[in-house]
């Protein structure tokens, strides 16, 4: 197929579909004539596509056929249709795409905690590098206990939740630079591997673990969960398969920015969790088990509700509606 012959051939009805498009109001027999001209340029763009691919042509006739979809739609979808959608669909695909990568970080991060710990516990010239032996010894006997209950339980949590969804969001915002998530996983498993290994070398080790656990199953996890967002960003950049470069960043940046909007929730939870469980004095099983409830629920959402969705065909990604109409591409 010719795209010029195609486009002389249909240039008055294209002009006509423009016109339709722009017109404020629509009598009954011109919204009839529209609907008949969308359908028929619809037909002409899938021939386009097919037989010549990407053309300026085609790029035209799209944007004549947004236009007029516009018209024919009217307005979105209802926020009540939008929200059910965004939680059981877009946020629980995108986040199911992460599993693996989530997996592997998880590790990494762990071992890493693991070497640090046990490199500066076992190392005493490590252990005065990081302050004196009053200090260490204040820190491990006070300062680490009382971190979580110097402050009222409500600003406390508030604290701890913003900063990391900050952190968080930074980690997918800044994605694509491929550095930075790395960065701020790395320093999140030195720091935590620094802090246990002043708590066991003064014989407190069990003290680090019943006080990370409740709430850091959760909260560590979701950490995870953005660096793997952030570093699948920056794939699609280095990496973008078929599509174009900016086409694939693009849909891996709308896709992905909804594991942001949802960590928030998750890191809301976790912040609830630190706040008003893990100075309580009540049985440490308790208090874990709380901790290790909430990620249970977290992963049934990621896995099992993302499963679902990710087999019906939702990526994280916006309708098409939304984003408008995607390039053909082959492969």
């Amino acid at each position: 197929m010719d795209a010029d012959a195609l486009t002389a051939a249909r240039r008055q009805e294209w002009a006509r579909l423009d016109e339709l498009g722009r017109r404020g109001r629509l009598s009954g027999a011109e919204a009839d004539e529209l609907v008949t001209r969308y359908r028929a340029a619809s037909a002409d763009l899938a021939e386009l596509k097919t037989s010549a691919g990407r053309t300026p042509e085609g790029d035209y006739l799209s944007t004549l056929l947004s236009r007029a979809r516009l018209r024919l739609t009217g307005t979105p979808d209802n926020v009540l249709r939008q929200v059910p959608r965004f939680f059981l669909q877009q946020l629980p695909a995108a986040l199911y795409r992460l599993r693996y990568t989530t997996l592997a970080i998880a590790v990494g991060c762990i071992v890493i905690a693991a070497i640090v710990a046990t490199w500066v516990a076992g190392d005493p010239a490590a252990l005065a590098a990081l302050g004196s032996q009053a200090q260490l010894e204040q820190y491990a006997e006070n300062d680490f206990t009382q971190y979580y209950s110097e402050n009222p339980a409500a600003v406390f949590a508030g604290t701890v939740w913003t900063n990391n969804a900050w952190i968080a969001a930074q980690c997918v915002l800044f994605g694509i630079t491929g550095l930075w998530p790395v960065m701020v996983l790395i320093q999140n498993a030195v720091g935590v591997g620094t802090a246990a290994a002043v708590l066991f070398a003064f014989d407190r080790g069990d003290i680090f673990l019943l006080h990370i656990a409740p709430h850091g199953l959760l909260e560590l996890t979701c950490i995870f969960v953005a660096g793997a967002a952030g570093l699948h960003i920056f794939w699609a950049w280095v990496a973008p398969g078929p599509r174009g470069r900016g086409e694939a960043l693009a849909a891996a940046g709308r896709s992905l920015a909804t594991v942001a909007i949802g960590l928030v929730f998750a890191l809301a939870v976790a912040g609830l969790i630190e706040g008003f469980v893990t100075a309580q004095p009540w049985p440490w099983p308790l208090k874990i088990g709380i901790g290790a409830a909430a990620l249970g629920l977290f992963l049934t959402y990621m896995l099992l509700v993302g499963g679902r969705a990710s087999r019906r065909g939702a990526t994280g990604d916006l309708t098409e509606y939304e984003s408008g109409t995607p390039r053909l591409v082959a492969g």
